[in-house]
């Protein structure tokens, strides 16, 4: 069930409270992605984000990582279903920043301000996803919710809503589409002439049989 972005109240935590909860957090980790409370008061720790998109994305070749045009390099594809990254951030880092470093560790060209970040969590026996805002701080609902995926999760989904905004991708973006598109039709044409080939090949077979002189 989506419901509206909203904005969870951020409670100010000492950094006595802060150093108990991350104590807490830490007794209860099963998969040693602890949490560390620095000198400064500022903890570090690390988020699991699931992907969700719909729609390809662009990636950069090692060749064509750090230019600033668009490179004949860049290539796109549909992420596999249930892909899940790990991120090691800081309680200081936003939702937009988290999306920034995400597509930037795994080279992905597409704009950032086409992706929002969703938590998913359990309320009431129901399980709500609801867009967070840009400025949150996702390692602070980690640590408030505790380690547990199933009270808490981080989701990546494209940010536009409804009809798809075409005019939001470069030209290299709808050409790498028009490409994954023509290259979708032909292996779904190839499908169709192999089963229909088969049904020839069974049809001829049968028919063999039956004229075959008795």
């Amino acid at each position: 069930k989506d419901v509206q972005k909203e904005r969870e109240p951020h409670v100010y935590l000492s950094k006595e409270e802060v150093k108990e909860k991350i104590q807490s957090y830490n007794s209860s980790v099963t998969d040693k992605l602890k949490m560390t409370l620095n000198a400064n008061g500022v903890y570090t720790g690390f988020i699991k984000v699931q992907m969700e998109l719909c729609r390809p994305i662009t990636v950069q070749s090692s060749q064509s990582q750090g230019r600033c045009a668009p490179s004949n390099q860049e290539t796109a594809f549909y992420l596999p279903d249930g892909c899940v990254n790990t991120l090691h951030i800081s309680s200081t880092n936003t939702v937009r920043e988290v999306i920034e470093a995400l597509l930037k560790k795994f080279f992905v060209a597409d704009n950032p301000a086409k992706f929002a970040l969703y938590k998913r969590c359990h309320k009431e026996d129901q399980v709500y996803t609801c867009k967070l805002s840009d400025r949150e701080h996702p390692l602070y609902l980690r640590l408030v919710a505790g380690p547990k995926t199933e009270m808490l999760s981080f989701v990546l989904r494209e940010h536009e809503t409804g009809e798809v905004m075409w005019e939001a991708f470069s030209i290299p973006e709808l050409q790498n589409f028009l490409r994954i598109l023509d290259k979708e039709e032909n292996d779904q044409l190839q499908i169709l002439k192999n089963r229909y080939a088969a049904y020839r090949s069974k049809l001829e077979e049968a028919l063999g049989g039956v004229l075959k002189p008795g």
